[in-house]
């Protein structure tokens, strides 16, 4: 596959998160006439969604003019800047929904970099708003950026998995969530999602406070959007938003999402222990990580021909089980197990 929410309430959004950027309450203001937009956070233990204060605070000579007192809303951001992890503060609708990010604008307090959802996804991409350059990526990567293979990704080409061993994406996504229960009520990101096969599915179940599908291919991404869009299941108070952002620079705080899946991924990936490390960092502690790719030959690959798969898979990052264990135990996650049926492996670890 190629690379890689907030609910909306009208009386509180719940705070999250490390507290940020308490001096810089004039980033996104208004003008006179309009409120002054003031966003912040506090500490929580563990990183859910739901969250807000909003309180009408005014001047004793604002109220004695019989002024409109300014509102000052605080609201924990969910994503940070990829370039610094600053949590970005946001001016627009609150939650975790395509309507409210697209109608959103993001910015950085530290490096003051904006983002917004221009096209039909949020890009949290460094390269975000670059007009002269455009960062080309391996192959691997540059394959699935194509206009023609994310058509054809979930109209045959990933059904053909099955040949490798796996079982299928219905089986796939009730086995990833047999290891989420821990993680049911909190955020989910699904990265390299792809068309979000499985990010859809994630956000369908409503067990989660919040679903992004994140992936680094823009038509993958349109994609993804065109199905929810058909969708009738779906509606604007679906807890899924799109973006686009690179696994290795994963733009969402430290310690700040529950759960993270990775489905046929990892062999895309350019470099498998950045994006694991990535992933490690942006989970909580006690967070989840399921992932699944192809193995480089399977159990039952004849150990004569097994160099000569290995020449002819070379531009994928295809491991075996114990690389990839070790990888998440470098990466510092524990609690490894897997499943693997032919050239198919399912693992998962944790954030201790």
């Amino acid at each position: 596959m190629a690379m890689a929410a907030l609910t909306s309430s009208s009386s509180a959004i719940t705070l999250l998160n490390k507290p940020f950027l308490p001096n810089r309450s004039s980033f996104f203001s208004s003008d006179s006439q309009s409120p002054l937009l003031r966003f912040s956070a506090s500490t929580s233990v563990r990183s859910r969604f739901p969250s807000a204060a909003i309180s009408a605070v005014a001047p004793k000579s604002d109220i004695n003019k019989n002024e409109t007192p300014k509102i000052e809303i605080e609201e924990t951001q969910v994503f940070a800047c990829p370039v610094c992890y600053e949590p970005l503060m946001r001016k627009g609708p609150s939650g975790i929904n395509l309507q409210a990010i697209y109608r959103s604008g993001f910015k950085c307090g530290q490096c003051n970099k904006t983002y917004s959802s221009k096209d039909e996804y949020l890009d949290l991409t460094v390269t975000a708003d670059l007009d002269d350059y455009n960062e080309v990526k391996p192959i691997t990567t540059e394959l699935f950026r194509s206009p023609l293979v994310s058509f054809l990704y979930e109209r045959g080409w990933r059904q053909a998995f099955k040949r490798s061993g796996f079982p299928g994406p219905d089986e796939e996504f009730r086995m990833a969530e047999e290891y989420f229960k821990e993680a049911e009520g909190g955020l989910l990101v699904d990265v390299s999602c792809g068309s979000g096969l499985f990010s859809r599915k994630f956000a369908q179940s409503g067990k989660y406070s919040g679903v992004i599908a994140l992936d680094y291919s823009e038509n993958m991404l349109r994609q993804c959007k065109e199905f929810i869009k058909n969708d009738n299941t779906f509606d604007n108070s679906t807890n899924i938003a799109v973006v686009r952002a690179d696994v290795s620079r994963l733009p969402f705080p430290s310690g700040s999402v529950d759960a993270v899946h990775a489905g046929a991924a990892l062999h895309c990936w350019p470099s498998p222990t950045n994006a694991i490390a990535e992933i490690c960092r942006v989970l909580r502690s006690g967070g989840v990580f399921v992932g699944t790719t192809f193995l480089r030959y399977s159990p039952s690959t004849p150990w004569i021909i097994r160099p000569f798969q290995s020449r002819i898979l070379q531009s994928y990052n295809y491991l075996m089980q114990d690389e990839i264990k070790d990888v998440c135990t470098s990466c510092g996650l524990t609690d490894y197990e897997d499943y693997i049926q032919d050239s198919f492996i399912m693992f998962t670890a944790r954030k201790p």
